[in-house]
């Protein structure tokens, strides 16, 4: 585990931490810009001497400012990748990823040569001269180096946030890959919804330097208290496993705790466990089974609570499908003609279109 209480004052606000995370998995920390993430990075890695507190990681105590210590950033068995990719332009792209390789004793490597460079699909880049990278081929060598160095504990600043569209969907599945066949820990720094719900178990909201909560991501996601349920893309996870596949229609029927939902998709192997998402957008509330409707996902469905939209006209449902969470956002006008209240049972009309794996 890693827990940090940092403080650090600025003159629009002061960072004021507290935060337990799980010493495995993805951490989001996510939140609007100017809220205080790279100040919370920068001082968990001990780049910012000005914060002040302790942080101690799986046991290890990296500073204690009471007790007088502080470990040095190159002495914390971390490793950071900043949103620019920061490669040493005097260097190949194999000379880059040599530099922390060949310093990291052989004994200690986490993560191999090749390894690295097959998560990160670097292989056909390494004789490449860095400046002849596109942004999306550096901030993969930049992840590749990180990685090659057998970090304990890897730090991401939004390393998407300079890439265009096309860009980051080159990245994600990279990152995805990393999470599936690493035991590495990673702290992930983000203002982006869609990466966060893609990448992270555990999420730590951070709004004017204060922690507003943390948790598991789809727990957090369908809090309505939150300021994600505020967000134009709010929406829930669900866990899920492939039942079946419709080669005719190109869908993918799916069984989680509330049902079955179907998935447009290509083929997926039977039993593999997917993620997706759906937004409360793309659910719309009926107080009867419809089967003269587009909307294939049907689910019943009790209305949890009720709460604010994005605007007046809004509401926002939150529901429970057999245990599963799920968010509407719905008119106002409409909650108040269905009679929805706490208790109420209705039936959740979700579009397979909008459920993103």
């Amino acid at each position: 585990m890693l827990a940090a209480t940092l403080q650090r004052a600025l003159p629009a606000f002061t960072l004021r931490a507290e935060l337990q995370v799980p010493a495995q998995g993805v951490t989001a920390v996510f939140g609007p810009s100017g809220s205080g993430k790279t100040l919370l990075l920068r001082a968990l890695a001990g780049l910012d001497r000005q914060a002040r507190g302790r942080v101690a990681f799986r046991g290890q105590c990296w500073q204690d400012d009471a007790q007088g210590r502080f470990v040095p950033t190159h002495q914390r068995a971390l490793a950071y990748v900043f949103q620019e990719p920061s490669l040493f332009p005097q260097l190949s792209v194999r000379g880059n990823l040599e530099f922390g390789f060949v310093r990291t004793p052989a004994a200690a490597r986490s993560v191999g040569w090749h390894q690295a460079i097959e998560l990160l699909d670097v292989g056909p880049l390494l004789e490449r001269a860095v400046d002849a990278l596109s942004g999306g081929e550096r901030q993969r060598v930049a992840i590749a180096r990180a990685l090659l160095a057998s970090p304990q504990l890897l730090l991401m600043d939004e390393p998407l946030a300079a890439l265009d569209v096309a860009r980051r969907r080159e990245i994600l599945p990279c990152l995805l890959r990393l999470h599936r066949e690493l035991s590495l820990p990673v702290i992930y720094v983000s203002h982006q919804i869609e990466e966060v719900t893609a990448l992270a178990q555990h999420l730590v909201l951070l709004q004017e330097g204060a922690v507003l909560a943390s948790g598991p991501t789809a727990q957090m996601l369908a809090r309505l208290d939150l300021p994600t349920a505020q967000d134009e893309h709010a929406g829930v996870l669900i866990e899920a496993s492939v039942v079946s596949h419709d080669a005719d229609f190109h869908l993918a029927r799916l069984q989680f705790a509330g049902g079955q939902i179907e998935l447009a998709h290509g083929p997926i192997s039977q039993g593999t466990r997917v993620r997706i998402r759906v937004q409360a957008r793309d659910v719309s509330l009926a107080l009867s089974a419809h089967d003269d409707t587009s909307i294939l996902n049907r689910l019943q469905a009790v209305v949890v609570e009720l709460g604010p939209g994005i605007n007046p006209a809004h509401a926002m449902v939150r529901l429970d499908a057999g245990g599963t969470a799920l968010l509407a956002r719905i008119t106002a006008r409409s909650a108040r003609q269905l009679g929805l209240a706490a208790g109420s049972r209705v039936w959740a009309q979700v579009k397979s279109a909008a459920l993103v794996e």
